[in-house]
């Protein structure tokens, strides 16, 4: 028996080297009871680990970005393609990335190649990593496309979590590239320099007093490690996006919180497959995985309203005790929440590149949806849905009504005062420019009409 399972596992060890752990659904049944009894579930074409906690993690690159050739397959029924042509696709799709990873080949945009002026500006820089007008764009270019990976590593320095965690620094290197690069640079958006952005300003958050006198290093490490892959393998689409094409993750998911359980389980998989904390006791590596799924999963736009109330209420009756490690949990998801939607709370330069990015992701999703004639999701119409009008909306419904609350947590610091001025001053200009929008609009339709009434009259004119 034990030579048998020997053999089958020296044989799924072959495979995964060479065929990128992608079974064949004859292997898959044949080979059932050996995969559980490793560890190894395989359902519904997903290849994926089970740890000891029970909590399934997504394998690294199970999931790369959507292609959409699968839309164009569109049958009566409403499903897309047939089940053999997905297969197919996916197949490909989703193993390839990890089984070059399995086989040691690393990616060379995660090599530095940079020389020792653009190195002293990124140090510089990162001397300053604590203020507010901190431009991760030009981070990002002077690291050469590696802010994520180099912030992180600075942070978790600066923080000494390395040190008392005992972290090793070459599984840590390893464990954030994997996390940059299973971000999707052609996103406009949802990519690994809105990543970085959102870890600098939540370790910008974990400075704040109220907040800071009070955090464990177990705090800090699962504030920078949710920030960081909060929106890991985004695919560039939104949740109702993927659940109307039918999208395997709506299906894995249940249609809750889709993205957010993705990322969420995908960060567990690379954490597992880095051995990060693997040298830590079991007990704490399982709180590890459950408190980061909790962070990652409060930053579903669709619990807003869940966290203000709550927020509000705790607030309000002053019961907020950061001593007690439940209500320090809440304030951390609180604090990703914020940085995950601090753009309009930036300065304007850096405020007006982040809003630019993310309409341009909502009107990819657009185009999509008018070319394989799906209904055009809100927001996404570049035709009706201007940049100003959404950023206004956006920050009168979503981010004024958090970051007023979170000034009034933190007793309006220099930082939460600083945060609601530019907020202000930017929504002020967002509006400055639809009204100009308008103004224009109106502008040409009266032009239009005048020239319509002018050929009128020369057409009677001319009349005998």
């Amino acid at each position: 028996e034990a030579v048998r399972v020997y053999l089958l596992g020296k044989k799924l060890f072959n495979m995964i080297n060479m065929r990128g752990f992608y079974l064949d659904l004859k292997s898959r049944e044949r080979q059932l009871p050996l995969l559980t009894s490793l560890g190894i579930l395989c359902f519904a074409g997903d290849a994926r680990v089970r740890g000891q906690t029970g909590v399934l993690s997504e394998r690294r690159g199970s999931y790369p970005f959507i292609d959409f050739r699968l839309l164009n397959n569109t049958t009566l029924s409403g499903e897309i393609g047939t089940k053999k042509k997905v297969k197919r696709l996916l197949s490909f799709q989703r193993y390839f990335h990890a089984s070059r990873l399995l086989r040691g080949i690393v990616p060379q945009a995660s090599l530095y190649l940079l020389d020792e002026d653009y190195l002293g500006q990124a140090r510089h820089m990162l001397s300053k990593v604590g203020m507010w007008d901190f431009d991760i764009f030009l981070f990002d270019r002077l690291t050469n496309g590696n802010s994520l990976v180099t912030l992180l590593c600075h942070l978790f320095n600066v923080h000494g979590l390395i040190h008392h965690f005992q972290l090793d620094m070459v599984t840590l290197h390893r464990f954030l590239v994997m996390v940059q690069e299973d971000y999707h640079s052609q996103n406009p958006y949802h990519n690994a320099v809105h990543a970085a952005d959102v870890t600098q300003a939540m370790h910008c958050y974990l400075r704040e007093p109220k907040l800071a006198n009070f955090l464990t290093p177990s705090d800090i490490m699962l504030g920078l490690l949710a920030a960081a892959a909060h929106d890991v393998d985004h695919p560039g689409v939104n949740q109702p996006f993927l659940i109307k094409t039918k999208h395997h993750l709506a299906s894995l998911y249940q249609n809750v919180s889709v993205l957010e359980n993705h990322h969420w389980r995908s960060t567990i998989g690379m954490l597992r497959e880095s051995r990060l904390l693997a040298h830590l006791p079991k007990e704490v590596t399982q709180d590890i995985e459950q408190q980061l799924g909790s962070l990652i999963l409060a930053t579903d736009i669709n619990r807003q309203n869940e966290f203000l109330i709550r927020l509000k209420s705790h607030l309000d009756n002053q019961d907020l005790r950061l001593e007690d490690a439940q209500d320090r949990h809440f304030m951390l998801q609180i604090a990703l929440k914020c940085a995950d939607i601090c753009n309009p709370c930036r300065l304007w330069d850096l405020s007006k590149q982040w809003s630019e990015r993310v309409c341009e992701e909502f009107y990819r999703q657009g185009d999509l949806e008018q070319k394989f004639e799906l209904e055009v999701s809100p927001l996404c119409n570049q035709q009706k849905d201007t940049i100003p009008s959404i950023q206004i909306g956006f920050m009168t419904y979503i981010v004024e009504p958090l970051f007023e609350r979170w000034a009034q947590f933190t007793g309006d610091t220099p930082l939460s005062e600083n945060m609601l001025n530019h907020l202000r001053r930017n929504k002020a200009k967002w509006r400055s420019l639809l009204h100009k929008q308008h103004s224009s609009t109106r502008s040409n339709d009266h032009s239009g009409q005048v020239t319509g009434s002018q050929e009128q009259t020369s057409n009677k004119e001319e009349t005998p």
